[in-house]
């Protein structure tokens, strides 16, 4: 009883976000993922008060973790100082490391970003920059979209005049040496690893 939970009492984010919840329901009442999914923060909060390991194990494999948009407003909202949004971020991560979050539909979606953003910053230095989001791959963006990205380059450089070239200023061309830095980085903080364990544990549930 409460491996799970301390584990997740680890996270600072855990420690900074859960106080004294009395369950009020205030941060389900404010939020926006509850009006339209199947998601609840005060259940959530309650199931780590709980310190249950089934039910957390429970909800560390579902797709309710994947539901919240992190907007964080609970977190103005709580009476007793609580942030349900630091909460749902920890046990995402624990999720994420443990490889529960390969066994839901909503989690195995962090294989794509962790291949998409995660990889782009890694090579570019950025999350995203304006020619990784093709037209084709998202029709909501519209038909103006399609047009900024065939005239990015003229249409970019009226805001930063180094627009995918060296020098200062946004949506620069990072240089090779502070790529090398920012790789280096995440060696040594663990994120490479974490990426690793992102693609075992999809390639793992693949499997079975």
């Amino acid at each position: 009883m409460g491996k799970y939970f301390d584990l997740l009492m680890e996270d600072v984010r855990l420690r900074e976000g859960l106080k004294a919840c009395m369950n009020c329901g205030v941060c389900t009442g404010v939020c926006p993922s509850a009006e339209f999914y199947d998601y609840d923060p005060r259940k959530i909060v309650n199931i780590v008060q709980s310190r249950d390991d089934a039910e957390i194990e429970a909800l560390l494999r579902s797709d309710t973790l994947w539901y919240c948009g992190e907007c964080m407003s609970c977190r103005p909202r709580c009476p007793r100082g609580n942030t349900p949004g630091y909460i749902i971020q920890a046990l995402r991560t624990l999720s994420q490391k443990l490889g529960f979050f390969a066994e839901s539909e909503k989690g195995r979606q962090q294989l794509l970003l962790k291949r998409v953003i995660g990889q782009h910053i890694l090579d570019k230095g950025y999350c995203i920059t304006p020619r990784l989001v093709v037209p084709e791959g998202h029709p909501e963006q519209g038909p103006v979209w399609k047009w900024v990205v065939e005239n990015d380059v003229d249409f970019y450089s009226r805001f930063s005049p180094n627009y995918r070239s060296d020098g200062a200023g946004v949506l620069r061309e990072i240089d090779t040496e502070t790529i090398g830095e920012i790789n280096k980085i995440f060696e040594v903080t663990g994120g490479k690893q974490f990426f690793e364990t992102i693609e075992s544990a999809c390639a793992n549930y693949e499997k079975k």
